[in-house]
C-alpha cells in the first residue's frame, strides 16, 4: 500500500480479547510493521462499554495508517461504523462465531496472519456499508451501521434466543438452537413499508431482512443477488404461509438459492417452478419500515432492543477494504 515503507506510518489493531488470541495478534502485526518498514503498532482492547466505535475513532485521531479489526461480528460492525467514509484501509481479522463479513469478503478465516499481512502488501477496494436509523418507542432516533444485514421480527429473535455458551462451545450452530427457541412462539406482525420509489406496502410478516451482502456459514445464500459493491441493498420480506410455509423458506433459502442457483441447469428449474411466495425478495438503495408495535431489531447480530419505525440505506463504497493481493472481488 501507499504508506509502505514508511517509518512514520503504523497501524492499530482493535480487539476484542474475549474472542481472539490477543498475545498472538499483537506479536504479528509487531513483527510485519518491522518487516516492511512501519513504526510500531498501537493496540486498542473493546470493552462492554465500548464496543469498537469510540476506541477506533481515538485510533484514527492519533493518526493509524491502517485500521485491523479482530473479534466477532459485533466488533466489525462497532469499528466499521467508525471507519466509514475516512478512506483509511480497513482490514477485517476473522476471530468470531460467524465471521460473516469476512465470509462474505472471501477471507481466508483460519489464516489470520494472511489477512494482516494485507495491510503492508495487499491492495484496497471499496465496498459499501449500511445504515440503520431507529426511532423507539419514545419517540428517540438513533442511526447504526451494518456491514452484513439489518434484521427485524423473527430474525433478531432468533439471535437473542441464542445461548452464548453453546456459541463458544460449537460456533455459529447454535444459531439453529435459538431458531428452534423462536420458532413455537413466533406470530406475523403488520408491517407497512416504502422502498425508493415512495410507494407503501403493508404486510403480515414474520421478519424483515435490510442486507449489504448474503452468504451464510455453510455455503448458504441468504440473498442470492446481494453484491458488496453495488450501492443497493438487498431485501427479504419473510411471510411463511400455511403449516409448510417454514419449509417452503427453508427450500428456498437452502436449496434452490445455494444450490440450484449455481448452474445454467438448475436456473432453469426455478424458472419453471415460479414464484415462491413464502419470501419475497426486493432491491433498493433505501428502505422505510414502520411497525405497529416495538417489534426486535438485530444489526449484524447484535440485539438493538425494540423500534417501532426503522429506515435503511447502503452507502456506496463506505468502507476502504484491506484485501490480500492476488484476492478475487469478481464475486462481490
Amino acid at each position: 500500500m501507499s504508506a509502505s515503507g514508511s517509518e512514520s506510518a503504523h497501524a492499530a489493531l482493535v480487539l476484542n480479547p474475549v474472542k481472539v488470541d490477543a498475545r498472538r495478534l499483537r506479536s504479528s502485526l509487531t513483527s510485519l510493521s518491522k518487516r516492511h518498514g512501519w513504526a510500531p503498532p498501537r493496540f486498542y482492547e473493546t470493552s462492554i462499554e465500548d464496543p469498537g466505535q469510540e476506541i477506533t475513532r481515538r485510533a484514527l485521531a492519533e493518526g493509524a495508517s491502517a485500521v485491523l479489526a479482530a473479534g466477532g461480528d459485533g466488533t466489525v460492525r462497532s469499528v466499521s461504523e467508525a471507519m466509514a467514509g475516512t478512506g483509511i484501509p480497513f482490514a477485517v481479522v476473522p476471530g468470531g462465531t460467524g465471521n460473516l463479513f469476512a465470509r462474505n469478503l472471501g477471507l481466508p478465516l483460519l489464516d489470520p496472519d494472511r489477512v494482516i499481512e494485507s495491510v503492508f502488501t495487499g491492495f484496497t477496494h471499496r465496498v459499501d456499508i449500511g445504515w440503520a436509523a431507529l426511532t423507539r418507542e419514545d419517540g428517540t432516533r438513533t442511526e447504526h451501521a451494518f456491514v452484513v444485514l439489518a434484521g427485524m421480527g423473527l430474525d433478531a429473535d432468533m439471535i437473542a434466543n441464542t445461548r452464548p455458551d453453546l456459541k463458544r462451545s460449537v460456533g455459529w450452530v447454535a444459531y439453529l438452537d435459538g431458531a428452534a427457541r423462536s420458532l413455537p412462539g413466533a406470530r406475523p406482525f403488520r408491517v407497512v413499508y416504502q422502498l425508493d420509489d415512495g410507494r407503501l406496502h403493508s404486510a403480515k410478516v414474520h421478519s424483515m431482512l435490510f442486507a449489504n451482502c448474503g452468504a451464510l456459514p455453510a455455503g448458504i445464500a441468504l440473498m442470492p443477488d446481494a453484491s458488496l459493491d453495488d450501492g443497493t441493498m438487498d431485501i427479504a420480506v419473510i411471510q411463511p404461509t400455511g403449516p409448510l410455509g417454514w419449509l417452503g423458506i427453508w427450500r428456498k433459502v437452502w436449496w434452490d438459492n445455494s444450490v440450484l442457483r449455481r448452474t445454467r441447469a438448475g436456473r432453469r428449474v426455478l424458472d419453471r417452478r415460479g414464484k415462491e411466495n413464502s419470501i419475497r425478495y426486493l432491491r433498493a438503495g433505501s428502505a422505510e419500515a414502520a411497525m405497529v408495535a416495538p417489534t426486535s431489531i438485530e444489526l449484524d447480530g447484535d440485539e438493538l432492543g425494540t423500534a417501532v419505525r426503522i429506515v435503511c440505506r447502503i452507502e456506496q463504497g463506505g468502507l476502504t477494504i484491506a484485501l490480500p493481493a492476488g484476492h478475487d472481488v469478481s464475486r462481490f
